[in-house]
């Protein structure tokens, strides 16, 4: 894994996911910091790019997001070949399927073929998520849960700043130690998997669970690009057909903070807080 890079790096593909635009805990000034840093031919916009949940109950929207939207459509017209799969928070975008708006090709899901000449099933996943499909109430119970842990992790936070203690998330932790967030995220990579392979696929690239990841399970490469929420995270593939996390700072800590303790994995996603909390 990678940690800020200071001069401008180029990629083949770059995949990033569960921004969550229109929320105050979008990290987007980090986000914008590395769409800066980084250029790509392929950047696939992997679900939950707007948070349309939260922006129905409080309107948020900060000059940054507007500067990630400004970026993301500026790098389309430069050249970068752009795709948008919307997610569950940003469901209200899937009416859209299958048109294009000016550089943006907007799609259910897609295959990326690596350099390698290895196929990818790309999707966001929240299809795979049994509370998200069959009680979307519950859903968003979650995420209000989710919210009101952001704001009692924020204020540990500033306690843990005044002790120059580095960044601690409350939502990781919790998430990492119960038994049914753990076997939530078990279930969902099952799935996913079992879906690519039925697909004939080489691999998969989701996000929605909010967890970054890279690894092989039942002889599937397994991918999640994470988020920008917590972990800051982006899935890249060199021109060399590999691919790596890597981690950027966010704008809560300083990225030396970020480094300070082991990576506890985490998933913020409003189903994952909803099986914790039930």
């Amino acid at each position: 894994m990678l940690d800020r890079p200071h001069l401008q790096k180029r990629y083949r593909a770059i995949f990033v996911s569960d921004i969550h635009l229109g929320t105050r805990r979008a990290q987007a000034e980090a986000l914008l910091d590395f769409l800066r840093q980084t250029e790509s031919d392929y950047l696939y916009l992997v679900g939950d790019v707007v948070d349309s949940w939260s922006l129905r109950k409080t309107w948020v929207w900060l000059q940054s997001h507007n500067d990630v939207i400004q970026k993301l459509l500026r790098k389309g017209r430069k050249g970068t070949k752009l795709i948008y799969i919307p997610g569950n928070h940003d469901e209200n975008f899937r009416d859209f399927v299958n048109l294009r708006f000016g550089k943006v090709a907007i799609l259910e899901e897609t295959i990326h073929t690596s350099a390698k000449g290895k196929r990818y099933l790309v999707l966001h996943g929240d299809k795979f998520d049994g509370v998200v499909c069959f009680a979307p109430w519950l859903a968003k119970l979650g995420d209000s849960a989710y919210e009101a842990s952001m704001s009692l992790n924020a204020i540990i936070n500033r306690v843990r700043r005044f002790f120059r203690l580095p960044y601690w998330s409350l939502s990781a932790y919790l998430k990492f130690k119960v038994k049914k967030a753990v076997e939530f995220v078990s279930r969902f990579e099952d799935a996913v998997v079992r879906e690519a392979r039925q697909r004939n696929c080489d691999g998969v690239i989701c996000g929605h669970i909010h967890t970054p990841d890279n690894r092989m399970i039942g002889g599937i490469h397994y991918l999640n690009d994470g988020d920008w929420v917590e972990s800051c995270s982006a899935l890249v593939e060199h021109f060399d057909g590999t691919f790596e996390i890597i981690h950027w700072h966010g704008s809560r800590e300083p990225a030396e903070n970020l480094r300070a303790g082991p990576v506890v994995p985490h998933t913020g996603d409003p189903v994952a807080i909803t099986a914790m909390v039930w």
